[in-house]
């Protein structure tokens, strides 16, 4: 093995603000510690949080890496005394509590994953956050069920198509709404049922349609705000509606009674601040449930565009536009 650089390029965040002040740093390399690896980082997703980040509103966790990156891939490079699951070498892929725009990058042992021969580094690089986000919210909260209607807003995002997919893997029927028709025809090509222009069509009225006045078992929801009374209208009887992000907004005026009427579950959820403990079960959950579907070619992310690292101000302004269909990242 060569021996390790004492330094590294890394994309810092110069100060809160737009994607301009996304700038390349010189820092020194991570030393792993005793349940952790060092990944030299091939290809790093880039996600939603990391705008909020860079914006101002999403500080990282206490001990977390101020850099930005919430998941990566690449090959370990390095070990922690107490880290048994991978060796130098190996090529993995793993969700990060932050400092994914880097050269090196380091994540622990227990939720570092292999990457499957099915998947690029760069795809590798873009599944991490998105599967356990979706993994976790959809099925472990969401409890989604082979039968069940699932909706997902946001059908095009990264999350969304990850959602179609698992979905769909797992018996689903599933109704998206989309800003466009591209994005309407990738989800529809991804193996969605329906796909629901909101810009067009009232997603509540078109959902009763399609399921013959029932309503929705499931809604994963990114958008928040006025979605959120929409979403009690659009669920069925029972219905679970999963909150993952509030892009529209995290307040709102709601008839609540309608919880009460339809008796129904609304939560949600944020991966970054969960214990170590709680991300090693899910990725051991996936690993079980999910990765054979993957090795399998059956699920894969849907890739928008790559980005040289240092040109993550440029990636940054892709997701902004809010063109994107499916997953950006930086390549190494």
């Amino acid at each position: 093995m060569d021996k390790l650089p004492e330094q590294m390029t890394v994309i810092g965040i110069s100060k809160p603000g737009g994607p301009e002040v996304l700038k390349p740093e010189t820092r020194a390399v991570p030393v792993p510690g005793a349940d952790e690896i060092l990944i030299k980082v091939a290809a790093a997703g880039v996600n939603r949080p990391d705008v909020a980040q860079r914006s101002g509103s999403y500080p990282p966790p206490p001990g977390a890496s101020d850099l930005p990156g919430l998941e990566v891939a690449g090959t370990v490079v390095a070990v922690g005394s107490g880290a048994t699951k991978h060796k130098i070498g190996d090529k993995v892929m793993s969700l990060t509590a932050g400092g994914g725009y880097a050269e090196y990058c380091i994540a622990p042992d227990l939720q570092a994953m292999t990457v499957p021969d099915a998947l690029s580094i760069t795809e590798a690089g873009a599944l991490p956050e998105t599967l356990m986000t979706v993994w976790h919210n959809v099925f472990e909260r969401g409890g989604l069920q082979a039968g069940e209607t699932l909706l997902i807003h946001g059908g095009s995002s990264g999350i969304g198509t990850m959602a179609i997919q698992l979905a769909k893997a797992f018996g689903a029927t599933v109704i998206v709404t989309v800003g466009s028709q591209d994005k309407a025809d990738a989800c529809i090509k991804l193996g969605a049922d329906h796909a629901i222009n909101y810009k067009t069509d009232d997603f509540v009225a078109v959902t009763k349609e399609i399921t013959g006045g029932t309503g929705v078992n499931l809604i994963l929801d990114m958008v928040g705000g006025e979605y959120i009374e929409k979403n009690y209208d659009a669920a069925a009887i029972d219905g679970r509606i999963v909150q993952i992000a509030f892009l529209g907004g995290p307040k709102a005026t709601v008839n609540f009674a309608k919880l009460m009427m339809k008796r129904l579950h609304h939560t949600g959820s944020t991966l970054r601040p969960r214990s170590a403990a709680d991300k090693a079960a899910m990725v051991a959950a996936i690993e079980a449930k999910v990765m054979p579907l993957i090795r399998a070619g059956k699920v894969k992310p849907l890739m928008d565009s790559s980005f040289p690292l240092r040109d993550a101000a440029e990636a940054h302004r892709r997701m902004e536009t809010s063109q994107h269909i499916g997953k950006i990242v930086l390549t190494i």
